[in-house]
């Protein structure tokens, strides 16, 4: 394992955050005790965690200027369905559906089939994490996303893909790439290139936008899983690499991929992004805040055999030895130093991980991944290269040489599945 600095360089994005903020965000990562420093009452944490929810689930940032100005994405979104939107894996928010449309709906009486039913719906705000501007004549004018595009989807109340909001649920079935390859002006090279990732996966070291253009970043791409933002309390480092803590890739994410009308600064990848006013770094408080409130789901009922899952849970601190760094309560051993604000790092030879995105990152190594809720975001590891929790299980037994019997194997997969 290796030890790396927290944060060697000062991203712009995070200059923001010096003083109060600064303070509060750390406060709310502190390991003894609980959030104290943005208030010292429920209520005005709770008021901090709805409006971090309506930038979750609402604010643009202004990335209008990349996918209405640049990608012009409102020409194919405009002509797309509701089935072939549901196809590519965007969801729809019942809560927002008028009556009479719900009750339409139940009873089949809504053509999925007609383009014009996705403007209806995005007229509503019904389209979770995409926000379209629709003319009175029934034109798009422009389109943008939220954060809640890949990082919510719905638990399919009325259908498949309509349903309650499920915020910090990875949306497995979001076709990112499918859906970049509908921009018209594009090449056909990128296009190819962003149809081969797939549901559930996005690559965020590809390119990044700077507020006029896409800026190549690594080639060829290299997708990676699009995780749950759940369970996210005291976790601390939370990306895959640790490059830095959630308002770091919030900051990232928001101006750089997004395409969010702000600035983000870090020399250790090779990203300057400068735009004013920053529409980002301003909100980046209230919706850690969000996020460290969105709690892991619990397992559905008969998904897992308990009493298989109790021996699992003696296999995985024991034979398997994987509480080794999957440690305490977050089931990482990230925050383990000393000294606790520099991360607990990996090498990808040493647990036999895909190496090729890591060399992208800013610190050229990955964290231990925190187990939460594991029935939600197959595949698993950042590459998606294992299926199922029982090809985890195989890839560790190769790697460590654990020589498991196959009970053992069976009992530590039904632990996993009870997290």
């Amino acid at each position: 394992m290796r030890f790396l600095p927290l944060l060697p360089v000062a991203p712009l994005a995070l200059l923001g955050l010096a003083g109060p903020f600064a303070q509060s965000s750390a406060a709310l990562h502190a390991s003894d005790g609980p959030p104290r420093a943005i208030a010292t009452t429920t209520t005005t944490l709770s008021a901090f965690a709805r409006l971090g929810r309506t930038i979750f689930r609402f604010d643009t940032f202004g990335d209008e200027q990349l996918w209405t100005n640049v990608l012009r994405m409102q020409q194919p979104i405009a002509t797309l369905s509701p089935q072939q939107a549901l196809g590519v894996g965007l969801k729809v928010d019942l809560d927002a559906l008028p009556a009479d449309t719900v009750t339409a709906l139940t009873n089949g009486q809504v053509d999925l089939t007609d383009p014009a039913v996705t403007l209806t719906l995005l007229r509503a705000n019904a389209v979770v994490g995409v926000k379209g501007r629709v003319s009175a004549a029934g034109t798009l004018d422009s389109v943008g996303i939220t954060c809640a595009l890949c990082h919510s989807t719905v638990d399919d109340a009325l259908a498949p893909g309509i349903g309650h909001r499920l915020d910090g649920w990875a949306n497995t079935t979001l076709d990112v790439g499918a859906i970049l390859a509908l921009s018209p002006v594009l090449d056909p090279a990128l296009k190819a290139e962003f149809s081969t990732w797939g549901p559930g996966m996005y690559d965020p070291r590809h390119h990044y936008f700077n507020g006029t253009t896409l800026v190549p970043l690594n080639t060829p791409s290299l997708p990676i899983v699009i995780p749950p933002i759940y369970g996210l309390q005291r976790v601390g480092f939370e990306t895959v690499s640790a490059d830095g803590p959630i308002s770091y890739w919030n900051a990232y994410v928001g101006v750089g991929q997004m395409g969010g009308h702000g600035s983000f600064s870090d020399p250790r990848i090779g990203v300057r992004i400068r735009q004013q006013p920053d529409l980002v770094t301003p909100k980046l408080l209230p919706l850690l805040v969000y996020q460290l409130s969105l709690r892991t789901p619990e397992p559905p009922a008969g998904s897992f055999d308990p009493a298989a899952a109790s021996r699992g849970r003696d296999v995985f601190s024991g034979a398997a030895g994987c509480a080794r760094c999957h440690q305490g309560s977050t089931f990482t051993d990230v925050l383990s130093g000393p000294p606790s604000r520099w991360p607990v790092l990996h090498d990808p030879a040493e647990v036999g991980t895909e190496a090729g995105y890591a060399a992208r990152t800013a610190t050229k190594r990955y964290r231990t991944t925190p187990l939460r809720a594991l029935f939600q975001h197959a595949p698993y590891f950042h590459d998606g290269s294992a299926a199922t929790l029982e090809a985890v299980v195989e890839h560790y037994e190769a790697q460590f040489g654990l020589n498991l019997s196959a009970t053992q194997k069976a009992d530590l997969v039904q632990y996993l599945r009870s997290l």
